[in-house]
């Protein structure tokens, strides 16, 4: 986007917050920071995920257990937020991380696959839809509305032969076996890679771009190792013994169930980009079956 949408960013903060923006500039290529009078700044994003955005970030920022952006609106097309300055990683903010995301996900959910509240079920991860459609298991919610899809639309893109996608398809008939012991539903992030950990010059970490919804905590706990999460022993080893002395410890095993739960992310990354996430996806499916 050019200069027309810097000026769109400016009018959807003079809509949302009431006063007139000082200057804009451009952060991503639909995601500007907005300098306001007297000081201060904010974030506006153009996306059509704004209505899922807006709704996880207060769902998931509520209890307070761990750092989000506040919403200051959300108009279906453009969300604006706080903006946290970046600041680098440290082990006190890691492990007081770790300490609230397992008090997040222990809030729980009405359901797995349940969108935040007033959010859509229709969302989105990143660049790619996402429907958020309750379901009494993890295993039936896991393989319908995450794995399944994907699947089928990697092998329609030929990014899968036969063979290759019935690999994934067996981890899924399979699922209620290799899931674990059964949980309840857990308050998820759902897009916790390491780019959505936020290390604010102000201390905490700050999660950001949730794809919220009702889901496994491990998923979210998978999402962190995907892409090499900075201090994550310090963030884990923090988040396991917080869980443990809440009396609900994560089961035995967890780590060996990684794979399992980063079959959605991969297939999501293989449908968007292709290229090695097509191997990886196929790697993770057999470590998980």
């Amino acid at each position: 986007m050019g200069t027309g949408a810097a000026v769109t960013a400016l009018d959807a903060v003079r809509e949302h917050l009431g006063v007139e923006g000082v200057h804009a500039y451009r952060l991503g290529s639909s995601v500007f920071v907005v300098s306001l009078p007297g000081g201060g700044q904010v974030v506006a994003k153009h996306t059509e995920a704004a209505a899922a955005e807006a709704a996880g970030l207060r769902w998931l920022r509520e209890p307070g257990d761990v750092a989000l952006p506040a919403v200051h609106g959300n108009d279906g097309e453009w969300v604006i937020t706080d903006y946290v300055a970046p600041g680098a990683p440290s082990v006190a903010a890691a492990e007081a991380f770790g300490r609230g995301l397992a008090a997040l996900h222990l809030r729980g959910a009405p359901a797995f696959g349940a969108p935040p509240p007033g959010g859509p079920a229709d969302a989105w991860i990143g660049l790619a839809p996402m429907r958020n459609e309750p379901c009494a298991t993890w295993a039936e919610f896991y393989a319908a509305h995450r794995v399944e899809p994907y699947l089928r639309s990697a092998r329609d893109q030929g990014l899968f032969t036969a063979d290759q996608a019935a690999v994934v398809t067996a981890v899924c008939d399979r699922l209620p076996d290799l899931a674990g012991p059964p949980e309840p539903p857990a308050r998820l992030h759902g897009d916790a890679w390491s780019g959505n950990v936020h290390w604010s010059a102000d201390g905490p970490v700050h999660l950001i771009d949730p794809a919220a919804h009702g889901g496994h905590r491990e998923t979210d706990l998978a999402m962190l190792r995907l892409f090499g999460t900075p201090l994550l022993d310090h963030i884990l080893d923090a988040y396991t013994s917080a869980a443990a002395d809440a009396g609900a410890p994560l089961a035995d095993g967890w780590r060996d169930r990684v794979g399992l739960h980063q079959l959605f992310p991969l297939l999501v990354h293989t449908t968007l980009f292709g290229g090695g996430y097509a191997a990886q996806t196929l790697a993770a499916a057999r470590s998980a079956g």
